[in-house]
């Protein structure tokens, strides 16, 4: 069967595990069959759990046991301790990776905040992606130090394209919901120390309204969920950076909410999964 990536299409998708919280067998089992269905090809996650087993000291790689050997992972060091930190996985080779640190300030010393900017040596006729899993500060009253760490990894994003250049994914748990300053920089809406970058929001950018009820994905809606009330609601994202002309550089088709049934809602966040394709020509008007 012809894949996507043969006509130029590609699927991304972010999730923030939740760790092994909760009956972790048989929220295993969900993940497992749930990214069999989904059939991304890169895939974003956060608070996973990779460390020692207390018993026998042999590692245990949370990820690996549901998405299986289909999938080239990258784990960050930078991780709680019990072992929660994140990763990517990816169907295809990569070359260099980056952890990028992002204890900005004082405040960030007691929360594992990272990001990996991992180069995927996607096929043709895509080619090179640059994928970004973003993990900021998530305190409420953290925002400028959420701004602080955007500015690490849009810098740090714009250092790798100038030796290597390529398609550019974020995505990941952003903890700020789209009016946020962090997001609005990321998004070209805001510019920090002398610095802008313009990355297109997958949601907004396939749903007419500019804050869809349904692009909510940390909602008190959700049995796992803890907090009654907290003020930030959409906050996971999946992102792609703009080139000179035209907008982003994959064309986004398609992004919906996943992990949010009944029957699959296994974290106290629901995930992304979004499609992304080379663009088309657009005739020129004379």
């Amino acid at each position: 069967m012809k894949r996507r990536i043969d006509d130029g299409r590609l699927r991304v998708a972010t999730l923030n595990v939740w760790g092994t919280r909760g009956r972790w067998p048989e929220r295993r089992s969900v993940l497992r069959a749930e990214f069999a269905r989904l059939d991304a090809d890169l895939i974003s996650l956060q608070e996973t759990i990779v460390a020692p087993e207390r018993h026998t000291g042999a590692i245990v790689d949370q990820v690996r046991e549901f998405l299986g050997p289909g999938y080239r992972l990258v784990h960050s060091s930078t991780r709680e301790s019990d072992g929660q930190g994140i990763t990517i996985a990816s169907r295809w080779p990569v070359g260099q990776v980056a952890e990028l640190d992002l204890h900005v300030t004082a405040r960030t010393h007691d929360f594992a905040c990272t990001a990996l900017l991992v180069e995927v040596l996607v096929p043709e006729p895509i080619g090179r992606v640059w994928m970004v899993n973003h993990f900021p500060d998530y305190q409420v009253d953290h925002e400028h130090e959420r701004t602080l760490q955007a500015l690490v990894v849009g810098r740090a994003v714009e250092d790798a394209l100038t030796e290597r250049p390529g398609h550019v994914v974020l995505a990941g748990d952003l903890d700020a919901e789209p009016q946020a300053d962090s997001i609005r920089f990321l998004t070209g809406h805001h510019a920090v120390e002398g610095t802008s970058v313009c990355y297109r929001d997958a949601w907004r950018s396939t749903h007419a309204a500019a804050v869809h009820p349904d692009g909510d994905t940390f909602s008190p809606d959700n049995p796992n969920c803890a907090d009654w009330d907290w003020p930030y609601r959409r906050i996971d994202y999946v992102l792609v950076r703009c080139g000179a002309h035209g907008g982003p550089t994959l064309r986004i088709t398609t992004c919906v909410r996943t992990f949010d049934e009944p029957q699959t809602t296994i974290s106290d966040h629901y995930g992304l999964v979004a499609d992304l394709a080379l663009p088309t020509a657009r005739r020129q008007v004379s």
